[in-house]
């Protein structure tokens, strides 16, 4: 008489007696079931458990998603700190002072007159870094802007202001030295 395939795979040691033991009890609870009718209890129990964990897996992907959008922002707010500390332009002797808008809110920020004289003619930048503001060239500005359209940049105007044909003071002439 021919060994059955357990046996078979029992004797070559490809499976043990405990896995051997688990699939008989499992197969003998089947077939109960099925005898008392009981089957389709653990059918639903099973679709509820297999619907059950599709939602898990569903809400683990979208968490995957909620983290993996969260280190992008660290990546990216990282990039822009670096290439703010490597191209950042210190006033040495910071004695002028630039002012510029923030919001509602005039900040100033203490340069030397090179640095001034290059921030007017829009050749340098402000931007907001750890908490304060410092001195960038302008393309690194344009790099900044393709990581992060909404960092806070001031760059000022290259071309004069347009005058409005009401302006009763557009006859006079606003001096290049003056500080507001």
């Amino acid at each position: 008489m021919a060994k059955s395939l357990q046996d078979q795979l029992l004797a070559m040691g490809l499976a043990d007696k405990n896995k051997a033991k688990k699939n008989n009890k499992e197969m003998k609870k089947q077939e109960h079931l099925k005898r008392t009718g009981q089957e389709n209890d653990t059918d639903a129990k099973r679709e509820k458990a297999e619907a059950a964990r599709k939602e898990k897996a569903a809400k683990d992907r979208e968490l995957n998603k909620q983290r993996d959008a969260e280190a992008h922002k660290k990546a990216i707010a990282a990039q822009i700190q670096q290439l703010v500390d490597t191209n950042l332009i210190e006033a040495q002797y910071g004695d002028i002072k630039y002012q510029f808008v923030d919001g509602k809110k005039v900040k100033s920020q203490y340069v030397d007159q090179a640095v001034w004289d290059r921030l007017s003619r829009g050749q340098l930048a402000i931007i907001a870094h750890r908490g304060s503001y410092a001195v960038v060239p302008v393309p690194v500005v344009d790099k900044i802007r393709e990581r992060n359209d909404n960092h806070f940049i001031v760059i000022a105007d290259q071309t004069g202001a347009e005058m409005d044909d009401d302006d009763p003071y557009a006859a006079y002439q606003i001096p290049d030295d003056l500080m507001w």
